[in-house]
């Protein structure tokens, strides 16, 4: 019996390796965020049938491979070990939901629009960017709250000095603030300028000094943080795969912790026999 299952769980994971099953069920991802695109248009009802029938074969088609993924460990729990297993297996069960004239249509519907953020945990290259990114986003919490003190800096200066100007941009340090965000987006910002300039000539520098700030510094430092995750990950997934230099380096560590045990076990052994010469 033990034999048999283990007969069955090698098929299902040379099926789940198999580079044909993988492009197969990308290509079927990419069906399926043009079936959801489709329904967005005016179309006759002999269309939508058409539609909601390969809805229907889209949805079995990804829970037969999510158990085909399943079955291919060698205990269920270990399926569920991995993040983006996880988040495969909520997005199939969720479109497991049907669409019919019930109250749940519309949660069934964009719920559906999901299943396009498959294409992220099929692609190791789209993983590693989603990795980089939600690692990255603690770090960039940081320079966002010192840009938000920045800020609320320059928005309540802005509010004590350009607030009789025009009260619809600086009459208070929210609206300050969200002006501010206009100007660091480059939104018409030098038509805020001259009309605070007209009253302030040398007020200039006060949307200088900001936009170095916010639109050179912080925003190359957010870059330089994302940049440098991503180079973390990119050299784990070379590690994981044996690929790159960083995966060389990684091989090269492994054998030389082999050679070092061996070494230390030749070394014991050479001197067992040694101080058993000894003894005789």
């Amino acid at each position: 019996m033990n034999d048999t299952a283990s007969n069955w769980r090698d098929h299902f994971i040379a099926l789940r390796s198999n580079k044909f099953f993988e492009m197969t069920v990308i290509a079927i991802i990419i069906l399926s965020a043009m079936l959801i695109g489709a329904t967005t248009y005016d179309i006759n009802p002999t269309g939508m049938a058409l539609l909601k029938g390969l809805d229907i074969a889209v949805t079995f088609f990804f829970l037969a491979e999510i158990l085909i993924r399943m079955a291919a460990e060698e205990r269920i729990r270990d399926f569920f070990k991995n993040a983006w297993n996880v988040f495969d297996f909520l997005i199939v069960t969720i479109s497991l939901i049907p669409i019919d004239e019930s109250e749940m249509v519309l949660l069934a519907r964009l719920l559906r629009i999901f299943r396009v953020l498959r294409l992220v945990s099929m692609i190791p290259e789209l993983r590693v960017l989603m990795n980089a990114l939600v690692i990255a986003i603690p770090r960039i919490g940081y320079v966002a709250l010192l840009m938000f003190i920045i800020f609320y800096i320059f928005g309540a200066v802005g509010s004590f000095l350009f607030e009789k100007i025009n009260p619809v941009l600086w009459g208070d340090i929210a609206i300050s603030m969200l002006t501010l965000f206009r100007v660091a987006t480059f939104e018409d910002w030098t038509d805020v300028m001259y009309e605070t300039m007209a009253v302030y000539p040398f007020s200039w520098i006060y949307y200088l000094i900001f936009i170095f700030l916010t639109a050179f510094v912080f925003l190359n430092m957010m870059i330089g943080v994302v940049l440098n995750v991503m180079n973390e990950e990119h050299e784990k997934m070379n590690v994981e795969q044996g690929e790159g230099e960083a995966g060389e380096v990684h091989w090269i560590k492994e054998h030389t912790e082999e050679m070092e045990q061996r070494m230390k076990r030749m070394e014991t052994l050479l001197q067992q026999i040694a101080e058993d010469k000894g003894k005789t």
